[in-house]
C-alpha cells in the first residue's frame, strides 16, 4: 500500500522505515537556511534530526528559504508533504531508510518583507546556506568577491527589494542592529575554499555599496565559520521516486538519496548560541582548513580527476569508472603524487588511509551517482578544486603532468564530443563559451589558457603551458585511453 508522506501518515510507515522520535509540536526555529536542496537535507538537516531524537536542543529546528526559481518548486513539494524528507543511506551492499523532520517550515520565496522580519526575529540564532559553489560571486582568477557583478549592483541599487541571498541577510542584519538584537551567526555550509570567509566578503562586501558603517559592524561583530562538509548526495529523479514507491511504500516527491558516509567540521565561533551537534558526530576546531584542504583538493579535486576521462569514455556511472583499470589508477596516481604532497597534516588522518577510503567511497555501486554530475560546472569548480594545487606545485618548482592532463581533459570534453562522437549536452553555466573557446583550443591550446579569469597567473607558468599543450595535443591525436595509459606508464 502507497502511503503519501505526511505527518499524520507516520505511523502508517513500513517499520523499516526510522522515522523521528520527537513531536513536531515541541520543536521551533533556531535556524533559516537558505538552500534546502538534497545535500542540505542529507546532511545538515540530518544532523539536527538526530540529535532531536536524542531529546536535545529542539528549540534549533529549521525553516526554509530560498531566492531562485526552484526554491519555488521544492518549497511546494515540501510544504504539501508536512516539510518531511525520505533520507535513503546506501552502502554498497545494503541501504537504510528514514523520515527526518528537523524543517518545520519553508518562507515564501521572492516574499522580502516575510523573509527579513523572520530573519530579523531574536529567536533566530544561525542563518545558514547551501546556494552552491557558483553562488558566492567570487571573481574565479582573483578569488575575491565581484562587487562589480551586476546582480550585486542591482541590490546595491535596490537595497529595499534584494534578489540575493547576501542582499536578505544584510537587510536582516541591518534591522536587527537597529533593534538592538545580537545578529545571527551566518553559516555556510558550500564546499568553497574558507567558505566563512567568502561569505563574509560577499555580506560585508555588498555593504559597503550602500553603507560603509553598516559593513564595519558586521566586519567586527558577525560570526561567519567556516566548515568542511562532506557527503556524496544524488539529483533526485524518477528513478529515486521510483524506488521510494516500490520498496518503501512512500509516496514522497522529494526523497532524498546519498551515501553512507558523513563528516562535518566546524569552526566553533557561535556567539549567539548553538545546537549540541558535537553530539552526534559533528567535529568542532579552532582552525578547519587543513580539513577542508584535504576534502577540496582529495576529494572534490578526486572528482574531477575521474569525471572528464570518464565522459569522454561513456562511461554513466561514477561507479563505472572505478571499475576502468585506467581510470582508477589515474586518480591513484596523480592524488598520491601530486595532490597529497601540497595538503597539510591534519590532526588524526593518515592521507593514504583518507585517500583509500575515497576510493571506497567512489567505487560504492548503490550510489548510482553519475559522470555527468561531476563534470557539471567546470568553470566554477576547477578554479577551486584542481587550479590551487597547479599552482601550489608551480610555486615549489613541482611537476604537474597529471593534473595538466586533468585540464587538458576537462578542455577536451568541453569541446563538446566523447570519443565515440557522441554529442555531450551542455553541462555548465557558461557552456556556450567554453565550448566555443575549446574548439578554438583543439589547434591552439593557448585559447583555452586565454580564460584569465578562471587560470589566472597559472596559465603564465610555461611549465604549466608546456604540459597543457602536449596533453591536449595527445588527446586530439591517440584518444583518451592510449593518453592515459602512457601517463601511468611514465611516458607521458
Amino acid at each position: 500500500m502507497l502511503i503519501p508522506l505526511s505527518l499524520s501518515n507516520l505511523a502508517r510507515l513500513d517499520a523499516s522505515v526510522g522515522r523521528p522520535a520527537y513531536a513536531r509540536r515541541d520543536l521551533s526555529a533556531g535556524i533559516v537556511h537558505f538552500g534546502v536542496g538534497n545535500f542540505h537535507r542529507a546532511h545538515q538537516a540530518t544532523y539536527l534530526d538526530d540529535l532531536f531524537n536524542l531529546g536535545r536542543d529542539h528549540d534549533w529546528a529549521i525553516v526554509g528559504a530560498g531566492v531562485m526559481p526552484g526554491d519555488k518548486v521544492a518549497r511546494e513539494k515540501l510544504t504539501n508533504q508536512d516539510w518531511l524528507t525520505t533520507v535513503v543511506e546506501q552502502s554498497a551492499s545494503t541501504f537504510q531508510a528514514r523520515v527526518i523532520g528537523s524543517m518545520i517550515g519553508f518562507l515564501p520565496v521572492g516574499d522580502v518583507t516575510t523573509c527579513v522580519s523572520s530573519l530579523a526575529d531574536p529567536a533566530i540564532k544561525i542563518v545558514s546556506l547551501t546556494v552552491t559553489e557558483g553562488g558566492y560571486f567570487i571573481d574565479p582568477a582573483s578569488g575575491v568577491f565581484d562587487a562589480d557583478h551586476p546582480t550585486i549592483r542591482a541590490d546595491a541599487t535596490h537595497s529595499e527589494a534584494p534578489k540575493t541571498v547576501f542582499g536578505l541577510i544584510l537587510a536582516a542584519l541591518k534591522a536587527r542592529r537597529a533593534a538592538g538584537t545580537r545578529p545571527f551567526t551566518v553559516m555556510s555550509c558550500d564546499n568553497v575554499p574558507g567558505n566563512g570567509e567568502v561569505t563574509k566578503a560577499a555580506v560585508a562586501g555588498l555593504a559597503d555599496l550602500t553603507d560603509p558603517s553598516l559593513a564595519s559592524w558586521i566586519r567586527n561583530e558577525v560570526a561567519f565559520p567556516n566548515a568542511m562538509v562532506d557527503r556524496i548526495t544524488l539529483a533526485t529523479g524518477d528513478r529515486e521516486r521510483s524506488f521510494a514507491r516500490d520498496n518503501l511504500g512512500i509516496e514522497d516527491a522529494a526523497p532524498v538519496f546519498c551515501e553512507d558516509f558523513r563528516q562535518w567540521v566546524l569552526e566553533d565561533r557561535f556567539p549567539a548560541g548553538r545546537p549540541a551537534l558535537e553530539e552526534v558526530g559533528v567535529t568542532f576546531v579552532d582552525d578547519v582548513d587543513p580539513y577542508e584542504m584535504m576534502k577540496i583538493r582529495l576529494l572534490n579535486g578526486g572528482h574531477a580527476v575521474i569525471a572528464y576521462p570518464a565522459g569522454l569514455m561513456d562511461i554513466h556511472f561514477v561507479h563505472e569508472a572505478m571499475e576502468n583499470d585506467l581510470i582508477r589508477a589515474f586518480l591513484s596516481k596523480v592524488e598520491t603524487e601530486e595532490i597529497i604532497p601540497t595538503v597539510p597534516p591534519v590532526p588524526g588522518t593518515d592521507f593514504g588511509d583518507y585517500h583509500r577510503l575515497i576510493q571506497k567511497r567512489f567505487a560504492n555501486p548503490r550510489v548510482e551517482d553519475t559522470i555527468r554530475r561531476l563534470c557539471l560546472d567546470g568553470s566554477n569548480r576547477q578554479p577551486k578544486f584542481i587550479i590551487p594545487t597547479i599552482l601550489d606545485r608551480l610555486r615549489h618548482g613541482l611537476g604537474i603532468t597529471g593534473l595538466a592532463l586533468e585540464s587538458a581533459l576537462w578542455c577536451r570534453y568541453c569541446f563538446g564530443v566523447t570519443e565515440t562522437g557522441l554529442a555531450i549536452e551542455p553541462n555548465d553555466p557558461n557552456w556556450s563559451r567554453v565550448t566555443r573557446v575549446a574548439r578554438a583550443a583543439k589547434n591552439d591550446p593557448m585559447a583555452w589558457l586565454g580564460m584569465d579569469d578562471i587560470y589566472g597567473e597559472t596559465a603564465q607558468a610555461e611549465p604549466f603551458r608546456r604540459c597543457f599543450a602536449e596533453a591536449l595535443g595527445d588527446l586530439w591525436a591517440d584518444g583518451t585511453p592510449a593518453v592515459l595509459q602512457r601517463y601511468l606508464s611514465g611516458v607521458a
